[in-house]
C-alpha cells in the first residue's frame, strides 16, 4: 500500500513521509501523544471530536537510521518504518505499541470486516483492554469484537452485542503495569477486535475516511484519560440539581399525573428534582409542540412544580412530522434543512410522527436554527432537554447510506455522518439552551460520539428489568467513564419488563453512585416509583436517594475536578491501584472518587458478597469496623445495605438532606473525617451560572495528619463567591478524644460511640484533637 520511503521532511509539528505509493503524517501533539494520519479520503481532517485543539510547539527530534526513521520527545519514541508501519516505545526505550507484521489469519469462522481503513496491533499476551463506550459484557475487553454503528436495538442488550447506541473509538490497553490509549478518529461504521480473530494481534479500522489516530502514552491510565480528553474535551460542571433525583416514566401524561407524581415525593418524604415528559406531551409527537388536551397550561404546571421544587425535562427527538402547515416542517423544507436523497429530495422514514424528516445536523446553520427551536420549550420554563432515537432510529428500515449531508462545505453521505448524528444534535441543543438561560445546559443524549461529553451527559439507552442488566450496568458504565463521559448513568431499575421491590432495591443503591440518577419505565411495564412496591422497598429507596443528597457536595467537587483532569466520578478500581492485578478485572464493586469505594449486590436473594479492598485501611460506612486493605472481606448485605467503605484519611462533604437541591441555602458544611494522612479540595459556586469561569467560586482545602494528636486544618484558598459557609460542622469516626483545640483554645464537643462531634466558624481553623 505504501512501498519504500522515499523521503520526510519536518513541517512544524508534523513528519511529512513520502513513500512510493502513498504518504503519512506523523504529528507531535504533545510529549505523550502522536497523531498518525493518512489522508486516504481527503486531506482536511473535519474532526467532529476535536475541537479548538490549540497548537503548542512541542521540542522533538528526527534521526533517519535508513531503514527507520525515530522521532525522540520528552516522553516517547516513534520508529516509523516502510509501509509506514509505526511502533511506539517509552523514553527508557521499552516497547509499548507496535503494528503487527504479518497478515490477518482469522482463527474464527466469521466473515472478515471489511475495511479500506486497517490498523493490526501485537497481542503480547499480557495486556487488558478497556473503553469503547458502554459496550456490553466485561470490563475487561480482550477476546471481544466491536461495531461502532449507532444502533437502536430493542432487543435486550446481552454481552453478544457488537453495537449499541454510541460510537466511542477510544481504547486503553494496560499492559505490563504500564497504559497507553488509541483514539481513531474516524466516523464511519469502523470495527475493532482485541485479540478474538487471533490472539496475536488485536485491530481496529474502518470502511472509509481517513486513517486517523491518535497515539496517548500514561504511564498511569489517569494520565491516558487525560490526554484524550485533552483531545476531545472534558464533561463541563454541571447544573448542582441535575445531581438530585430524576423521575421519569413513558408517560407521565396527562397534567394530573405529572402532579400526582410530585405530590407523592413531597408527602412521602423522598427527595426529587426533576420529572421527565417523555414523548406524549406532545401534539401528535411533533417536536417543539404540546398536547392542549393533555396539557392544556403547560407554563402554568411547570410553575406549580417549580414551586414544589421539581425541574421539567422534555424529550425532543430529531424525527419532523411531515406534515404541510407544522410550523418546523414548513420552515426546514423552505430553507433546506433536512436530509436528502441523491436526487436532493427530502428523504422520508418513519418514526413516532410517522412520516418524518430528518435535520440535517452536520450544518451549522442547521444547528442555529434547531437550537433556536427550544425558545419555545425554555419559555414554558422547561430546564432540560433529552435527546432521544437520535442515532437516528428509524421504524422503515434504516437510512440508506447514499442519503445526503451538506457537512459545512464538505457533502458527504451518511455513511460518514450516521455515528455523529447525535453528537451534532446535542451540540445544537446545547448550544440552543446555554443562549436562552446562560446556563449551564442539562442535555441527556441517547446517541453520540466521541467529544459528545462537552454538550450531554448520557445514558446506556434501554435496558430491561433484568438482574443480568443490573450487573451488566456497571462495567458498561465504568467504561464510559475511562472514555470521557463522566456524567452518565442507567435507567434505574430497567426500563424494559416488570421490575421487583428487590431488584429496584438493589438498583437504587447502585443509582445512588451514578453521577446521572434516573429511575426511567416503559409504557405497559408495572409502576416502578420508589412507592410503587411495599413500604419496605420505599424505605430502601428513601434511604439511599436520601445518602445521595447527603453526598451532593463530594460528587459536585469530583465534577469539579474531572472538568480539569479528565477523570470519571464512577471508576474502576484498576484506575487507582494500577500496579495490584487483582483489581484489573473486577466488574461488580467500583470507586467513587478516590475515597469511597462500593460493592453493591447484584444477584437477586444474595444476602452477603466478598469485597476486595485495595492497598490501605479501609472503613466499613455503616459500622465503623476498619479493615487492611490488599484483602478480600465478607460482608453481611441484609437487604436494607449496600456494602460501602471508606478510606482511610477521608474527608467527605455533606449537605443536610433537602427536599431538592436549593430549598435552602446551606451555610453549615458537615465534614465526615476518617482519621489518617488526606486532603481535600472542595468547591463551592452559585450552582447553576457559567460565572466560575470568570473566577466567582470558592475553594477551600481540608488537610488532615495523623499523629500524636489528629491535627485538621481548613484553609479558603480562593474566594471569588459571595455565598461562603458560615460555620463546619465535624464528624470524626472511630476516635475516642480527651479534648478539641481549635486555634489554640478548646471547645466544648460531644463524644457518642466512637464518634467526636462539633461545628466551628471561619476562614482559617487549626484544630487538634487529642486522645
Amino acid at each position: 500500500m505504501f512501498g519504500n520511503l522515499v523521503e520526510f521532511y519536518l513541517e512544524g509539528n508534523k513528519v511529512n513521509f513520502i513513500y512510493e505509493r502513498n504518504r503519512g503524517i506523523v504529528e507531535v501533539i504533545s510529549p505523550e501523544i502522536i497523531n498518525i494520519f493518512v489522508p486516504f479520503k481527503r486531506e482536511e481532517k473535519l474532526s467532529k471530536a476535536i475541537e479548538n485543539l490549540p497548537e503548542n510547539k512541542v521540542l522533538f527530534a528526527v534521526e533517519n537510521q535508513g531503514d527507520k526513521v525515530l522521532i525522540r520527545t520528552e516522553k516517547l519514541l516513534v520508529e516509523v518504518k516502510g509501509e509506514f508501519k509505526v511502533d511506539f516505545y517509552n523514553s527508557q526505550g521499552e516497547l509499548l505499541c507496535a503494528d503487527y507484521l504479518g497478515e490477518r489469519d482469522p482463527k474464527t469462522n466469521k466473515t472478515q470486516d471489511k475495511m479500506k481503513i486497517e490498523v493490526l496491533k501485537e497481542l503480547e499476551g499480557s495486556e487488558y483492554i478497556y473503553g469503547l463506550g458502554d459496550k456490553t459484557g466485561h470490563l475487561n475487553k480482550k477476546g471481544y469484537h466491536y461495531k461502532m454503528w449507532n444502533t437502536d436495538d430493542p432487543s435486550p442488550h446481552v454481552e453478544s452485542f457488537e453495537a449499541m447506541y454510541k460510537s466511542i473509538p477510544f481504547l486503553l490497553v494496560l499492559k505490563n503495569g504500564s497504559g497507553y490509549g488509541i483514539f481513531f478518529d474516524n466516523p464511519f461504521k469502523s470495527y475493532f477486535d482485541f485479540g478474538k480473530e487471533n490472539s496475536k494481534y488485536y485491530y481496529f479500522g474502518a470502511e472509509d475516511g481517513n486513517l486517523d489516530y491518535y497515539f496517548i502514552y500514561g504511564p498511569s491510565i489517569a494520565q491516558v484519560i487525560k490526554g484524550y480528553t485533552y483531545l476531545t474535551g472534558t464533561t463541563p460542571l454541571p447544573q448542582l440539581w441535575t445531581l438530585g433525583y430524576h423521575q421519569s416514566r413513558w408517560s407521565y401524561a396527562p397534567e394530573g399525573r405529572v402532579m400526582e407524581i410530585g405530590e407523592n415525593f413531597r408527602k412521602r418524604d423522598i427527595p426529587c428534582d426533576v420529572i421527565y415528559l417523555d414523548i406524549d406531551y406532545m401534539d401528535g409527537f411533533r417536536v417543539f409542540t404540546w398536547d392542549k388536551e393533555k396539557f392544556k397550561e403547560p407554563q402554568k404546571m411547570i410553575s406549580k412544580l417549580k414551586e414544589q421544587g421539581f425541574k421539567v425535562v422534555t424529550i425532543v427527538d430529531p424525527g419532523v412530522k411531515k406534515d404541510k402547515g407544522y410550523f418546523v416542517y414548513d420552515e426546514g423544507l423552505e430553507k433546506g434543512y433536512f436530509v436528502t436523497d441523491k436526487d436532493g429530495i427530502p428523504y422520508v422514514n418513519k418514526v413516532w410522527p410517522g412520516d418524518s424528516v430528518y435535520p440535517d445536523f452536520s450544518q451549522e446553520e442547521t444547528r442555529k436554527w434547531w437550537a433556536d427551536k427550544h425558545k419555545l420549550l425554555l419559555d414554558c420554563g422547561v430546564a432540560g432537554i433529552w435527546n432521544d432515537m437520535n442515532e437516528p432510529a428509524s421504524f422503515d428500515g434504516p437510512l440508506p447510506d447514499d442519503v445526503q449531508f451538506k457537512n459545512d462545505g464538505y457533502p458527504t453521505d451518511h455513511r460518514e455522518i450516521h455515528n455523529l448524528y447525535g453528537h451534532l444534535m446535542s451540540k445544537g441543543t446545547y448550544e440552543g439552551i446555554k443562549k436562552f438561560t446562560n446556563k449551564r445546559p442539562f442535555v441527556i443524549t441517547r446517541a453520540c460520539f466521541s467529544g459528545t461529553q462537552k454538550y450531554s451527559t448520557v445514558w446506556t439507552g434501554d435496558n430491561q428489568s433484568f438482574w443480568e442488566h443490573l450487573r451488566m450496568s456497571i462495567p458498561m458504565l465504568l467504561n464510559l467513564g475511562l472514555s470521557g463521559f463522566s456524567f452518565c448513568g442507567t435507567d434505574v431499575g430497567g426500563f424494559g419488563f416488570d421490575c421487583t421491590g428487590e431488584l429496584l432495591s438493589r438498583w437504587v443503591q447502585v443509582g445512588c453512585f451514578t453521577p446521572l440518577f434516573r429511575n426511567h419505565s416503559a409504557m405497559d411495564t408495572r409502576d416502578q416509583e420508589p412507592w410503587a412496591f411495599d413500604k419496605k422497598t420505599e424505605g430502601i429507596n428513601r434511604k439511599y436517594i436520601k445518602l445521595r443528597y447527603q453526598l451532593i457536595p463530594y460528587l459536585y467537587d469530583l465534577m469539579y475536578h474531572g472538568e480539569k483532569t479528565g477523570l470519571p466520578v464512577m471508576r474502576p478500581l484498576v484506575l487507582h491501584y494500577q500496579q495490584d492485578r487483582e483489581t484489573y478485572e473486577i466488574n461488580d464493586q467500583f470507586l467513587w472518587g478516590e475515597n469511597i469505594l462500593v460493592a453493591p449486590i447484584l444477584q437477586q436473594g444474595q444476602r452477603a458478597r466478598a469485597v476486595y479492598l485495595p492497598k490501605g485501611k479501609w472503613i466499613d460506612y455503616w459500622t465503623g469496623e476498619e479493615f487492611q486493605g490488599e484483602s478480600y472481606v465478607i460482608k453481611e448485605a441484609p437487604l436494607e445495605i449496600c456494602p460501602i467503605y471508606i478510606k482511610e484519611g477521608s474527608i467527605i462533604p455533606k449537605f443536610p438532606v433537602q427536599n431538592y437541591v436549593g430549598e435552602r441555602k446551606i451555610d453549615n458544611l458537615i465534614l465526615d473525617i476518617y482519621p489518617g494522612n488526606g486532603q481535600n479540595l472542595h468547591y463551592q459556586d452559585d450552582g447553576e451560572t457559567f460565572n466560575y469561569r470568570q473566577g466567582e467560586y470558592n475553594l477551600y482545602r481540608f488537610t488532615m495528619d495523623e499523629g500524636k494528636a489528629l491535627e485538621i486544618m481548613v484553609d479558603m484558598i480562593h474566594q471569588g463567591y459571595q455565598g461562603k459557609y458560615g460555620s463546619f460542622t465535624f464528624n470524626i469516626n472511630n476516635v475516642e478524644a480527651k479534648e478539641v483545640i481549635i486555634n489554640g483554645k478548646p471547645v466544648n464537643f460531644q463524644l457518642k460511640e466512637g464518634k467526636v462531634n462539633f461545628t466551628a466558624s471561619g476562614e482559617r481553623l487549626e484544630i487538634k484533637i487529642i486522645r
